[in-house]
């Protein structure tokens, strides 16, 4: 009774003073830097138009009928819609997409042997998607996601499930792509690249077989990490590529030697296991000085398969944002979104961007966003740039809400606040800093945010500069408070 007397005595002359328990609040140190990111915050965005007939009845080992890719292709819009193309750059660039998974198969450049096609559909998608890259001064991980091509296959097995059966054709094929992009067009935007996609080692593993058993992963990575060297290309492999959140065991690692970046896949939505697996990878990608990605991620317990609305849904946004909030507080250095383009009848609605009308079943003109996961996702992408640095920040214990303080290359604070309850939440927030914080403005995302039609990101409020804010976080919503004024017209902070 007396402390709460001296309590309410103290605020009547100190109104700057909070009078709430220290439950309910955020304590983030400006000054204190836990962590800087060496990548990014993106969607995957693949070049893949089409994998062509199945003819599963040729193998002895088919490919499974029902979306044997996912959803990693023909999302994208005819090639002679350069408008649409056009619009896509866009999205990414307000989106401040800044590491994008950029996604191809082998047969998309080397569909025989030693035959290379530069001027494939595939290939001129994917100059398209380096191009804006290249434009925003985003970085990517170029990611093949199998190899597709008959001539390079185990006796039997379909071309989309095989291992390659010659290393030495496939890293040779590898080594000339890489050289290609990177000589001959002169891209520099590409930084890590990935040699298959979710190969056996983890909690599943689909594109790595031989047939009756698995292939092994460590000497096709030494192959090809031998032909890079060779051909002085010096872009790091990054490995496993292993879903979901598979458990951290180091003896399973042999093939070290020839990663230059970790990575792994989530689909679970990440919980407290969740959170211990992802700081044993990052503390061990980090002790050898390699940066660790998280470069697929979602949450399929909310919905996934054919056209199923769940991925796209406010539920997803927040769950999406826990994770992100979890993952690059414990050390990831750059996490990618499952998917930036999808035609969303594959797999689940996945897609931040509309290319695709499911109903009729044809491509749109007019590319927009899906607000619901699009403007979700842009609380993040939007307001974090790469190599951003991320501070100590002491969050309530309370259930359902949590924080991400972040100060950007230029000096730029973000602070992301997260309400996953149903129930609003006043809660202060107490910053130590050394530098005076003249204004910050405030932006949310929640349930009044249109699912259809246009709708504008802009500040609500410009909070003036203090060391304490009292602020009401509404029931499920994701809330920025950020140093930089950006309106809805500004592109997205890429660096």
């Amino acid at each position: 009774m007396h402390k709460l007397f001296f309590a309410l005595l103290l605020a009547s002359f100190f109104p700057c003073s909070p009078v709430k328990s220290q439950s309910d609040t955020f304590t983030i140190f400006t000054d204190s830097v836990i962590h800087t990111m060496r990548g990014g915050i993106g969607a995957s965005w693949h070049a893949i138009s089409d994998i062509g007939p199945l003819e599963n009845q040729k193998f002895k080992y088919p490919i499974r009928e029902d979306n044997p890719l996912g959803s990693a292709w023909a999302g994208n819009p005819p090639l002679m819609n350069k408008e649409a193309w056009q619009q896509l750059c866009y999205h990414a660039s307000w989106l401040g997409l800044d590491f994008l998974r950029v996604e191809l198969l082998m047969k998309d450049y080397e569909p025989r042997k030693g035959r290379f096609d530069w001027n494939s559909e595939d290939m001129q998608a994917l100059y398209r998607i380096l191009d804006c890259c290249q434009l925003m001064g985003a970085d990517v991980f170029l990611q093949q996601m199998s190899s597709n091509v008959d001539w390079n296959t185990y006796p039997g097995v379909h071309p989309l499930l095989s291992a390659p059966y010659s290393l030495s054709d496939y890293a040779e094929g590898i080594g000339t792509l890489l050289d290609h992009l990177t000589k001959t067009k002169k891209y520099t935007c590409i930084k890590y690249f990935c040699i298959t996609n979710e190969p056996p080692g983890g909690t599943w593993g689909y594109w790595w077989s031989t047939g009756q058993s698995d292939a092994p992963f460590a000497p096709v990575l030494k192959r090809v990490h031998e032909e890079l060297i060779k051909r002085k290309i010096a872009i790091p492999l990054s490995g496993p590529d292993w879903t979901s959140l598979p458990p951290f065991d180091k003896n399973k690692l042999s093939f070290d030697a020839y990663l230059g970046s970790y990575d792994i896949h989530s689909y679970d939505g990440i919980n407290e296991n969740g959170i211990k697996t992802i700081s044993q990878w990052a503390q061990w990608a980090h002790s050898k000085n390699k940066p660790f990605f998280i470069s697929e991620f979602g949450n399929m317990n909310l919905g996934w398969g054919k056209d199923n609305p769940g991925p796209k849904s406010i539920a997803a946004s927040l769950s999406n944002a826990r994770d992100m909030i979890s993952a690059i507080s414990e050390g990831v250095d750059g996490m990618n979104r499952w998917s930036f383009v999808n035609r969303g009848d594959m797999d689940g609605q996945w897609q931040l961007v509309r290319t695709w009308d499911i109903s009729k079943k044809e491509y749109l003109n007019k590319i927009s966003p899906e607000n619901t996961s699009y403007y979700g996702f842009a609380m993040f992408s939007r307001f974090i740039a790469k190599y951003a640095s991320i501070l100590k920040t002491i969050s309530p214990e309370e259930a359902g809400i949590s924080a991400l303080s972040v100060r950007n290359p230029d000096g730029n604070l973000v602070f992301i606040l997260l309400n996953q309850s149903t129930d609003k939440k006043e809660i202060i927030i107490n910053i130590k800093s050394t530098t005076k914080i003249n204004n910050l403005y405030e932006y949310r995302y929640d349930d009044k945010i249109p699912e259809e039609g246009d709708f504008e990101l802009n500040p609500l409020d410009t909070l003036p500069g203090n060391s304490y804010y009292n602020l009401l976080l509404e029931k499920q919503s994701i809330t920025v408070l950020s140093t930089n004024l950006l309106k809805n017209t500004d592109k997205g902070i890429i660096k």
